[in-house]
């Protein structure tokens, strides 16, 4: 089990004495707030931010929205979106453009603009990889091959991609990369504004397994790194005698992951926020799938447990998801939300039928959901993306955050504390069970009406609500008690059934109230009954959130 680095930090505020309350402008604020942490506790996950689970409803912006100039196109987005956090992207050739010359002034003005926007930041740096390649390095790094070595391909010819294999790289990047992390803490120590830390972006290389230069070779003749060999319980050897065929991608994910570790230890060492690693995807339904045709080397999710044992000081691995059709989707899901991983999702797709996978997501207790390409500087990266590049690209997800918005510090506890579950719509409309173990369960049905049932519409030859077949609905549910629960939807219905527990008993729904959370109390709104309740509990498109709580009769 891993031990986070973070996990002693903060906790309880210091109460003060009134003899030195006159002394607390001279101590650091910092002591004052708990730094953000991921903590683990009976196999779950909380990403604590000011000493309280957060939820990360998240928002990331293109990749060049990353200058002052074009923050105004990034907070209006942000803002419909009912995001409480943005994800932004620093670039190493931003801030050195120069060797040795630091210019932060974008850094300032993003965390200062954040502060005015009530939004908290996670910031991407995009070094020695993005994407796989060096774009977003200094000019000085990308065209000095000699002193910072491209990965040489099997056939021998030079790759676009920088190899993990030089110091000279290392050092250069880790150097940005502190400098970096000393600024943050300079100017947001004591408010946190930044919350996470994502170093490089979808590390890893296309069109070849590893580096095949000399250095590379003599490297795998060596003996298996001993964290690795305990990590698979393998016996010791050289890189082919013990992985055998998937020597060269586990060479490489161990390559990459021990460089990108080195930095982020020497972050951690000046100020240590949680960090994570994205993964370009590898096929979640196609493990055979030969490395190269995906970013080989990178954290997919057949070497997660390479990039376990080569980066402790890497909290997690996050899925960038741009398959939208369920099967695949949810199938990552499953690969990332393990009991060593916390499940965040990085990026995903910014079409709207990806907005209902984030029912999946915090039914898995994710801690996060981060879609890609939200403001309004008018770029759409279409087919991955929505051809929209206005509000209307905004509305699918807005209406799910709004869902959440108001409950998302109540949702974080519950989701570390007690226990949650949550489905997405398939594609093809099917209908979902939930276990709540041996007294209740649900199946979560969709292209409902709200009152009874599909066959009574006589104007309607299909019997389904208009606009009903692209899937969009989705529902999570919470335990509040042992038969109360807390539920929330979008275009699905939820039917409660008893469990084994109580299957000789009547089962009813004693009391449904709808109401909403604030300042972290439920506010009670109103009863549902009748209507309300015959046919199940009906969500359209509009966010509600019910208390449900369940009883039995004898029959």
């Amino acid at each position: 089990m891993k031990i986070f680095k973070h996990i002693s930090r903060g906790g309880c505020l210091v109460a003060l004495s009134a003899s030195v309350l006159g002394l607390a402008g001279a101590l650091s604020a910092q002591a004052a707030t708990p730094m953000p942490e991921l903590v683990q506790k009976n196999g779950k996950y909380a990403l604590m931010v000011d000493g309280a689970p957060f939820l990360v409803l998240g928002g990331q912006a293109n990749n060049s929205s990353n200058y002052e100039a074009a923050l105004p196109k990034v907070w209006p987005a942000i803002k419909d979106l009912h995001a409480n956090t943005l994800t932004m992207p620093v670039a190493w050739e931003q801030i050195e453009p120069v060797e040795g010359k630091f210019d932060f002034s974008f850094v300032d003005a993003l965390v200062t603009q954040a502060r005015e926007n009530n939004v908290r930041l996670v910031i991407l740096w995009f070094g020695t990889w993005k994407n796989t390649g060096p774009s977003y390095t200094p000019t000085w790094v990308k065209t000095d091959n000699k002193r910072f070595p491209r990965l040489t391909n099997k056939d021998g010819t030079t790759s676009y991609a920088l190899s993990p294999l030089y110091d000279s790289t290392r050092e250069a990047d880790k150097k940005a990369y502190v400098e970096l992390v000393k600024h943050i803490k300079a100017i947001d120590g004591d408010q946190h504004t930044v919350i996470m830390l994502q170093p490089e972006n979808e590390v890893g290389v296309y069109g070849a397994a590893r580096d095949y230069s000399k250095k590379a070779d003599a490297l795998m003749a060596k003996p298996v790194p001993a964290a690795l060999l305990k990590k698979y319980n393998k016996k010791s050897g050289d890189w082919n005698t013990v992985f055998g065929k998937d020597a060269d991608e586990y060479f490489h994910a161990w390559s990459i992951a021990s460089y990108i570790d080195d930095i982020v230890a020497a972050g951690d060492a000046v100020y240590p926020l949680p960090t994570y690693v994205n993964a370009a995807l590898k096929d979640p339904l196609n493990p055979d799938q030969p490395a190269g045709s995906y970013a080989s080397g990178g954290p997919v999710y057949s070497v997660m447990d390479v990039w376990k044992a080569a980066a402790p000081h890497i909290e997690f691995l996050a899925p960038d998801l741009y398959t939208p059709t369920s099967q695949s989707y949810e199938a990552t899901l499953n690969w990332y939300a393990r009991k060593d991983n916390p499940l965040y999702v990085a990026e995903s797709g910014n079409k709207p039928i990806y907005a209902r996978y984030i029912f999946s997501v915090l039914g898995r207790q994710g801690i996060g959901f981060d879609p890609f390409g939200f403001d309004y500087t008018r770029y759409s990266n279409h087919p991955l993306g929505t051809t929209l590049v206005n509000a209307d690209m905004v509305k699918p997800f807005a209406t799910v955050y709004k869902l959440f918005g108001g409950m998302d510090r109540e949702w974080a506890k519950l989701s570390f504390e007690s226990q949650v579950w949550g489905v997405s719509e398939p594609d093809d409309h099917s209908d979902q069970k939930l276990d709540f173990g041996p007294k209740w369960n649900a199946v979560v049905s969709y292209r409902e009406w709200q009152f009874g049932l599909r066959k009574w519409d006589p104007e309607n030859k299909n019997g389904f609500p208009e606009g009903s077949e692209i899937p969009s609905g989705g529902v999570v549910v919470a335990r509040l008690s042992d038969n109360e629960f807390l539920v929330a939807g979008l275009n699905a219905r939820v039917t409660f059934g008893a469990g084994e527990a109580n299957a000789k008993k009547g089962m009813l729904l004693d009391r449904v109230e709808e109401g909403h959370f604030e300042d972290g109390k439920w506010v009670f709104e109103r009863v549902w009954n009748g209507d309300q309740t015959d046919y199940g509990l009906n969500f359209t498109g509009e966010p509600v959130i019910l208390k449900v709580r369940l009883a039995t009769y004898e029959q």
